[in-house]
């Protein structure tokens, strides 16, 4: 079929190793002979309750071949599932280290690694379009700005499918929203959907604010038409609970303010002075394991937290006060700025 030459291959007069062989050294066959003899490996099984331990887990044996193709797929998912750069695969170590488990195994180029990467994406993606059709959807969305003044969006579908598994996906994290108005966040939720074949939608869940008052308002217009809404998408807006519980945190942590800066402060200085702090904590005995954190202004769990730390913490702050010249001028400052 692609050098035009005739081999007898009968099954009983001739055989067929001599089409293999011819197979294996043909240039214009386009696919990729292996007849080496795979390799058998153990794998485990899924966990099989009731055993020794209450729970028990069996291993099958397997026979394994070599695939490039499966190398490079697996090792696109583990730059993406690690975070790793595209040079990664350019790392003179990771190649030999590639080298001695398989040596026939070519290490692509960051280039390559990166299309390969894509073409995952591509594939993932319409298999969560299939996944998601004439499924029912919850949305949710939340937008910030970061510190470079950069808005995002992130928009995420929930839904139950046939064996009444609660599913979650990411259908998209935009970085290119123009302002936080609500006619623009619906416009690209709006956008989204399109893109990902969306129609069957039965409430959207945002953050308790009034532009998105505006979303709602705006994706309902839109939607209107469609013939798969609900009651006219009267019930479709649900605000955030956990934003709702957020502001009512917040708004009664206005009350100890000034405290919680301080003890802010204080958080911060110990990571610049680590070894010092836990020389005091073992001198102390604290029989606490946790670590000082940080808070986040828009979770007010972590700042919760950030107290909870805080007051296991109280005596060694005090012993700082005492023997650390940095963290005894840093509390001067507080009070002279709290007088100023």
């Amino acid at each position: 079929m692609y050098c035009v030459k005739d081999y007898a291959c009968h099954t009983i007069l001739n055989g067929t190793s001599n089409m293999w062989s011819h197979l294996g050294v043909c240039k214009k066959f386009p696919f990729v002979i292996d007849r080496k003899q795979k390799t058998l490996v153990l794998e485990p099984r899924p966990i099989i309750k009731g055993g020794n331990n209450g729970e028990e887990s069996l291993l099958t044996i397997k026979a394994v071949g070599y695939s490039y193709e499966e190398c490079r797929k697996t090792l696109g998912k583990m730059i993406i599932l690690d975070e790793l750069p595209f040079n990664f695969v350019e790392n003179q170590r990771f190649k030999s280290f590639c080298k001695v488990m398989q040596p026939r195994f070519d290490v692509p180029s960051r280039l390559t690694i990166w299309k390969d990467c894509l073409k995952i994406y591509v594939d993932e993606k319409e298999k969560l379009k299939k996944a998601l059709k004439d499924q029912r959807l919850c949305l949710t969305s939340d937008t910030w700005t970061s510190i470079q003044n950069i808005n995002y969006m992130c928009l995420t579908a929930h839904w139950i499918d046939e064996g009444w598994n609660l599913n979650k996906r990411i259908l998209n994290f935009c970085c290119q929203v123009s302002n936080h108005k609500g006619e623009t966040i619906g416009q690209a939720i709006e956008s989204c959907l399109v893109e990902w074949g969306i129609d069957n939608i039965l409430i959207v869940t945002i953050d308790n604010t009034s532009s998105n008052n505006l979303t709602i308002k705006y994706l309902k217009r839109v939607i209107s038409n469609w013939a798969t809404n609900i009651l006219s998408n009267d019930f479709m807006h649900v605000r955030c609970c956990a934003h709702i519980v957020n502001l009512i945190v917040c708004a009664r942590l206005k009350n100890i303010d000034n405290s919680v800066v301080k003890i802010r402060n204080a958080m911060r200085f110990v990571p610049s002075r680590q070894l010092v702090f836990n020389q005091c904590v073992e001198m102390l005995k604290i029989g606490s394991k946790k670590n000082v954190c940080l808070d986040v202004a828009t979770r007010w769990s972590s700042t919760y937290m950030m107290l909870d730390v805080a007051a296991k913490f109280d005596v060694v702050f005090i012993r700082l006060e005492e023997t650390d010249p940095r963290y005894l001028s840093l509390r001067l400052i507080q009070k002279r700025n709290k007088k100023t």
